[in-house]
């Protein structure tokens, strides 16, 4: 009996420290969970065409497009824009993260002006990849978006795929092979943190006589309406590290 009891109070204590450590995890906010897509921020000159080599794209089905990715900061929300120039499917979007779902929710407009509702994740194993996918309406086909980064965040590779009703396997449609604007493959440079969002710093603020970067104009116009508060929480953060 006693042997009986003492396993119940060891079973009880144990179901006790889980329900705390369950209780002590919190959920990302969506400035920490979309942190994780920081090497996409920054302009963007990109090649698309047709994701193959073989045979390889003919030149009218190839086009230039460039992007620019930013932060954007209202109160305690934040979330992603893109601008697009010169693209040939879409024209621009955002993207948010969905606390309730525990899902980025990547809002694409295409060239009429209509929105598309991509969900996804982003993966890192076995390597790094943002994945989000919608069922469009009409056809009933899966569409994807697939992003990633390489070559040191100097590139950033866009897929679209799609994958009709009732099949299994995508449909690789097109790539955009995008260079980071003012930066070659190869090169090697100092990096500066910003002191905002956590990313790759490529602009100036100042706030009481020094000098701090940031990565972009949402990050630069957030700083600047409240410097002390982001100044306080970047040292804390170093103080950490």
């Amino acid at each position: 009996m006693k042997r009986l009891l003492a396993l119940l109070c060891v079973l009880g204590l144990l179901a006790f420290g889980l329900t705390t450590l369950a209780a002590d995890k919190k959920e990302p906010t969506a400035k920490e969970a979309l942190q994780a897509l920081n090497d996409f921020i920054g302009g963007w000159k990109g090649n698309g065409g047709p994701d193959r080599t073989n045979p390889p794209p003919a030149s009218k089905d190839l086009w230039k497009e460039n992007a620019s990715w930013g932060w954007r900061f209202k109160g305690d929300d934040a979330w992603l824009t893109i601008e697009i120039k010169d693209g040939k499917y879409f024209k621009g979007g955002e993207v948010r993260y969905v606390p309730e779902k525990k899902l980025y929710q990547m809002k694409m407009m295409d060239l009429a002006g209509k929105e598309q509702v991509f969900e996804g994740e982003f993966k890192t194993d076995p390597a790094p990849m943002f994945i989000a996918e919608r069922v469009d309406p009409t056809t009933k086909e899966t569409q994807q978006i697939k992003l990633n980064t390489t070559n040191e965040g100097v590139r950033l590779n866009f897929w679209f795929a799609r994958k009709p009703e009732n099949r299994t396997a995508f449909t690789k449609d097109y790539l955009i092979a995008y260079n980071k604007e003012g930066e070659s493959i190869g090169a090697k440079e100092k990096k500066n943190e910003c002191v905002v969002s956590g990313g790759l710093g490529t602009m100036q603020v100042s706030f009481q006589g020094k000098t701090y970067w940031v990565c972009c104009s949402g990050c630069r116009d957030a700083f600047n309406e409240n410097p002390e508060k982001f100044v306080k929480e970047f040292e804390a953060k170093k103080k950490m590290k």
